[in-house]
């Protein structure tokens, strides 16, 4: 609980010392100054110049004691003031003359005291003591301008009314930041009549302005309509050219195309010769040539064969002949020694026969016992019928009848035997014997 209370005490201080500092505490705004006055307000003397009893803030914050001192306010913006003011020029001619004064308090503490004293509970006068104080200088300073100065030369009468009113203004604490001359009016009409003679000069330069523009525009306008004729002139020949170059163009292009498709007609008509050339000329020729080689390779070859063959059956035909030849002699000389064989063989046969005439004839009849058998067996040739007795020993029998019957057999052994005896008979024996020795 005493925490609390220890608290709320804190607190209470705190808001007590945030009241009173919001109290005692004053800040300066940038387009203001403070004025103090009161006890113990009192500032330093500034460039040698004592504030007299009052003190100035301008930018920060002071403190101000409440009922011991005043805190007041003195605004340092611009301000604005309307002038108008009737007067008489050098010439006597009444003249009204509006204009606006734009002025402020002056940024230093001198400037700022002066205001103070005279403007810190008054600040709305100040515009009728600007308007007052500049009607009088103007009507001084135009009381000696003539009208002509007044409306030729402004800047010389807000520069003359500048510096004559900048004394009252430093002692006031205000300075002017700009002064404007917006109107001169006169009543008698002085100012209209001066621009009269220049109105009327400049309306007569402006007609004889006007009469030379309209002749010159004239002129122009001919000039411009002998140009735009020339113009269209020669846009027309230009553009007949340009047509007889677009023509000559398009005919140079329709030959530059004719001789294109005629150069690729020919390059066409050339490369479908080099192709058939290529493909069928050279391939054909190739063929030709290779014909003619096979063929005269043929030739060759047959002629070769030919060669070959003829050799070959020349050699054969000597070789035959020759085969012939050694086969004649071979036949010759066995000819010739069979006849020498048959002779030595017919010699000894008759020496056997001589020695042994029985088995001479055995051996003769064993080697022409086919033949024989052969003579014996033509006996039965006619008989139909034939029955035999005593089985095999009567057909051994019946033969040995045949042939011993027979004149065959017989003659045949007799000629045999006589052969074989060495004994010819009728010469038919020598005689071949002979032949083939001679052979």
């Amino acid at each position: 609980m005493s925490l609390l209370m220890m608290a709320g005490a804190v607190v209470a201080a705190i808001v007590v010392l945030i009241v009173l500092f919001k109290m005692v505490w004053r800040v300066a705004e940038p387009n203001e100054a403070l004025i103090i006055s009161g006890l113990g307000a009192r500032s330093k003397p500034i460039d040698g110049v004592d504030s007299l009893g009052f003190k100035i803030v301008t930018g920060k914050g002071t403190s101000v004691l409440p009922g011991f001192q005043v805190a007041r306010r003195l605004r340092l913006d611009s301000r604005a003031a309307n002038l108008e003011v009737n007067c008489v020029t050098q010439q006597g001619i009444p003249v009204k003359v509006r204009g606006v004064v734009i002025y402020k308090v002056g940024d230093d503490f001198v400037s700022i005291a002066n205001a103070a004293r005279r403007f810190l509970d008054q600040q709305g006068s100040m515009d009728g003591a600007i308007h007052e104080l500049f009607t009088g200088h103007l009507r001084s300073i135009i009381g000696n301008l003539t009208v002509e100065d007044l409306i030729l030369n402004r800047e010389r009468l807000t520069s003359e009314t500048r510096s004559s009113a900048a004394d009252e203004m430093s002692k006031l604490g205000l300075v002017v930041d700009s002064l404007q001359i917006q109107e001169i009016d006169d009543e008698t009409g002085y100012i209209t009549n001066l621009g009269r003679p220049h109105a009327a000069r400049v309306a007569a330069e402006a007609r004889v302005a006007e009469a030379e523009r309209d002749q010159e525009a004239t002129t122009r306008e001919q000039e411009a309509e002998r140009a735009k004729a020339a113009v269209i002139r020669d846009t027309e020949i230009k553009k007949a050219e340009y047509e007889g170059q677009v023509q000559q163009a398009a005919q140079q292009a329709r030959q530059e195309v004719i001789l294109k498709e005629t150069r690729n007609a020919e390059l066409e008509a050339e490369r479908t010769e080099k192709r058939l050339e290529s493909e069928v000329r050279k391939p054909a020729d190739a063929r030709a040539y290779e014909q003619v080689k096979l063929a005269e390779a043929e030739r060759e070859q047959r002629i070769a064969l030919a060669q070959a063959a003829a050799k070959e059956v020349q050699l054969k035909a000597e070789r035959e002949a020759e085969a012939t030849r050694i086969l004649g002699e071979a036949e010759a000389d066995a000819t010739r020694r069979k006849g020498l064989a048959e002779a030595e063989a017919i010699e000894a046969r008759a020496r056997a026969l001589a020695q042994n005439q029985e088995a001479v004839i055995a051996q003769q009849l064993a080697e022409n016992w086919p033949e024989i058998v052969e003579a014996g067996a033509k006996v039965f040739g006619n008989v139909d019928n034939m029955v035999v007795l005593n089985g095999a020993q009567g057909v051994e029998e019946m033969l040995a009848k045949a042939l011993t019957l027979g004149g065959t057999g017989l003659g045949l052994a007799r000629s045999l035997l006589a052969s074989g005896n060495g004994q010819p008979q009728n010469g038919a024996v020598e005689k071949p014997v002979e032949k083939q020795i001679e052979s």
